[in-house]
């Protein structure tokens, strides 16, 4: 079956200079073990961590690195290139070994592999300033979503422990009871400057959340 790379041109609107190259980044090893995508997703990955970064920088210029570094994991990571991928259909044009030349399914994997070479490609035939355009046109909603990222009460006190007494802050369990199905339990936490502080949950998780939001806010951090 004849693939119609001219549908994906418009789809990111760009009309590539080199077609070989468009072709390339999404050619699988099973497909081509010499003239595959491999490389250029290396380099996919690296262009697309410095646009998401340097918008990131813009965006939140005010934000702690903790919480950058987040936002910038989930911007970049494979499950976020898959989506980008599958947005546009990207599954449609990649070449995979098919000996019987019948539809298969398309991993994830190689969706997000592909996601990232198509972006590589697009560097190497553009330039930065088309696939900063391009990434950041096809990534404005996941963007978007970021500003609702909070960083949780326990990873907040965590990450303050570990910059200013290079230790974890201390949890014990203070009590366990009521019935099986819905348990009360009561942790305390402290820093090592500080007294312990009780939290109370029906879970051991949902209780050193509390207990670790006790302890930021009496403590201002």
């Amino acid at each position: 079956m004849k693939i119609d790379y001219l549908k994906l041109e418009k789809k990111i609107n760009i009309k590539f200079k080199s077609k070989s190259l468009l072709i390339r980044s999404l050619t699988h090893k099973s497909y081509n073990k010499v003239n595959n995508n491999e490389k250029i997703e290396f380099l996919g990955d690296r262009v697309l961590g410095l646009v998401i970064a340097k918008k990131l920088l813009e965006i939140y210029p005010d934000e702690k690195e903790g919480i950058l570094d987040k936002k910038f994991a989930s911007l970049v990571n494979k499950k976020t290139c898959l989506q980008i991928g599958k947005n546009i259909n990207l599954q449609n044009y990649i070449l995979v070994f098919n000996p019987k030349n019948k539809s298969i399914k398309i991993e994830d994997k190689v969706i997000s592999d592909s996601c990232e070479a198509l972006i590589g490609a697009i560097y190497l035939d553009k330039g930065f300033n088309i696939s900063e355009k391009t990434i950041l046109d096809l990534w404005k909603d996941k963007i978007k979503e970021s500003v609702i990222t909070q960083v949780d009460p326990k990873t907040k006190l965590q990450e303050f422990s570990l910059k200013k007494f290079k230790r974890l802050p201390t949890y014990k369990i203070i009590s366990n009871t009521g019935p099986r199905h819905r348990p009360l339990i009561k942790v305390a936490v402290k820093l090592p400057n500080t007294k312990f502080y009780n939290g109370k949950g029906n879970s051991k998780k949902e209780a050193e959340q509390q207990a670790a939001l006790l302890c930021l806010d009496n403590n201002s951090i």
